[in-house]
């Protein structure tokens, strides 16, 4: 594993991730993997889905505007 550090965290922004934390029974520190590993798995399902030639959300608006 590695390690990830964010520096400059606004005092308002931590305290709501510890708020999430706590409301979900966690550590912040399983908080923010949950989130960096979500994140991940969305950018890899997108970067999927474009070499497949599929397209989702705010894209496929796009394409609907373009074959009419």
């Amino acid at each position: 594993m590695v390690v990830l550090r964010i520096e400059s965290v606004p005092e308002h922004v931590r305290d709501a991730l510890v708020r999430a934390a706590d409301a979900k029974g966690q550590s912040l520190q399983a908080l923010l993997l949950d989130l960096v590993e979500a994140r991940a798995r969305r950018a890899k399902n997108m970067a999927a889905g474009l070499r497949g030639g599929l397209v989702t959300g705010r894209d496929a608006g796009g394409l609907r505007e373009k074959r009419h």
